[in-house]
């Protein structure tokens, strides 16, 4: 197979590129390749695997939109529209949450009510895809990942395999986010929804859009660059715990790769798990895409 066109459709962006072995050029509009990639971030329980798209693909990842709305929405958008622009050629589902379908059953088990576990309710994980290549750019047994861009989220890597992530049902779980909360007690979100009056439609709003760095003044703000740091610190300690040490520290993202005030004060509260390497990997997730394809098509 000679060329790959990936999809990216996030919430608020759309990038697409035209990959022909390693390299990659950025294109703007549906141009034909020999395959289309689409990145898709919620696969479930389903999808551990890249699968051809067809309509019952499409209608699974409709239903997933229930989980995530600001992610699988646009994604089926961007496929629809792509299998209409390019409707003779294969089309390829590639799952942000297939990566982490290794994570062990204590890591991904909530401790819930069984009916509400027999509804699909547990961790899932996400970034997988960016994940995915930064570990595949790195030679080391024991990787942290922090992708730290508009969503955050650090993974355990253990000889390339996700053991624990920070994301769970949804994209909201975890460390503080541009605009998404992380993790809040949830003892918190039912006294909110009780003792104010809040609706559901206001408290997701709330969460997704309003909390996160934009709720504390930004990362140059003295408090917001101190919650920040101390729970992403926080979560690689997790994850340390998880792989029984760190070889590589690895930032990724906007925020991970431009930040070095951000890196070395994450990677100071942490020192005391012993000496490890600090590196920063772009993600190329478009990469990632087409070596997917091409492993299911070829």
């Amino acid at each position: 197979m000679k060329s790959v066109l990936t999809v990216n459709a996030g919430s608020t962006s759309l990038k697409l590129a035209i990959v022909e072995g390693d390299e990659s050029r950025p294109v703007d509009a549906f141009e034909r390749a020999d395959a289309v990639g689409h990145r898709v971030v919620h696969g479930g329980d389903r999808y551990t695997e890249p699968v051809l798209i067809d309509d019952e693909v499409e209608e699974a990842i409709d239903e997933l939109s229930r989980i995530a709305p600001l992610h699988n929405t646009p994604a089926l958008k961007a496929i629809r529209e792509a299998r209409a622009a390019l409707p003779d050629v294969p089309h390829v589902a590639v799952f942000d949450t297939a990566f982490h379908s290794t994570i062990a059953e204590a890591a991904s088990t909530y401790a819930i009510p069984e009916r509400w576990r027999d509804w699909g309710v547990r961790r899932y994980g996400f970034h997988g895809i960016a994940v995915q290549s930064v570990v595949s750019q790195l030679d080391a047994a024991r990787i942290v990942a922090c992708h730290l861009g508009g969503g955050c989220s650090v993974t355990a890597v253990r000889d390339g395999r996700s053991v624990d992530t920070t994301m769970g049902f949804s994209p909201l779980e975890g460390v503080p986010m541009a605009t998404r909360s992380g993790s809040v007690d949830p003892g918190a979100l039912v006294y909110l929804l009780r003792e104010h009056g809040l609706t559901v439609e206001e408290l997701d709003e709330a969460l997704e859009h309003e909390s996160g760095l934009a709720a504390l003044g930004g990362l140059d703000d003295e408090l917001g660059f101190a919650v920040y740091t101390y729970r992403i610190a926080g979560a690689v300690a997790h994850m340390a715990m998880a792989l029984r040490g760190i070889d590589v520290l690895a930032f990724s993202g906007g925020v991970g790769e431009n930040r070095a005030d951000v890196r070395e004060a994450i990677a100071e509260r942490v020192a005391f798990v012993g000496y490890f390497d600090v590196s920063v990997v772009p993600a190329r997730e478009d990469l990632v895409i087409a070596r997917e394809v091409r492993g299911l098509l070829d």
